[in-house]
């Protein structure tokens, strides 16, 4: 029986990290499955899951754990299934501003009162094309449970984008 395993990585970035780590994954019979990868502050961070026969799990995590000699973090955890989501609706927001200091924790903040669960999150900052002003977007995939009312957390939403001076958009995921 194959398990399956979450595991985050970082370290200081350089070349070779996701082949090391894909290496010992194909060496102890595992296969990669999904993962998100990136260069943030000088760092290599990345969240992956794997798949491998369940008697070969140990071996394959103390192999992972030696990467820690040159650098690399490794924690790894269970994998659970998706089974128990309860989600009425799946929707992607979208957030677009000048930058300033709260704008994730007004959003999230609104999300946790309405009891919605936010699967995915990216932010960037960058410069404005015309301008060179610094702005911040970030882009979220939540599940939305049938006991939130989803024309009020839009209204919140809004309310908030308007008091932030941020550009916000929803979108029902299909």
């Amino acid at each position: 029986m194959n398990t399956p395993l979450v595991m985050t990585v970082i370290g200081p970035d350089k070349p070779g990290l996701v082949d090391s780590v894909a290496s010992l994954v194909a060496d102890h019979g595992g296969n990669w499955l999904e993962s998100r990868m990136c260069h943030l502050g000088g760092q290599f961070a990345g969240l992956l899951q794997v798949e491998i026969e369940g008697a070969r799990s140990e071996d394959l995590e103390k192999a992972l754990k030696e990467l820690a000699e040159h650098g690399l973090e490794i924690v790894i955890h269970g994998s659970v299934t998706d089974s128990e989501s309860h989600c009425m609706e799946v929707a992607s927001i979208e957030i677009v501003g000048q930058d300033r200091p709260g704008i994730v924790k007004h959003i999230a903040n609104a999300f946790t009162v309405s009891g919605v669960n936010v699967e995915e999150l990216s932010t960037q900052c960058f410069s404005a094309p015309m301008s060179g002003e610094r702005l911040f977007e970030a882009k979220a995939r939540v599940c939305i449970p049938e006991s939130c009312d989803t024309f009020v957390l839009r209204h919140k939403l809004e309310s908030i984008a308007s008091d932030l001076q941020v550009d916000i958009s929803y979108e029902r995921v299909t």
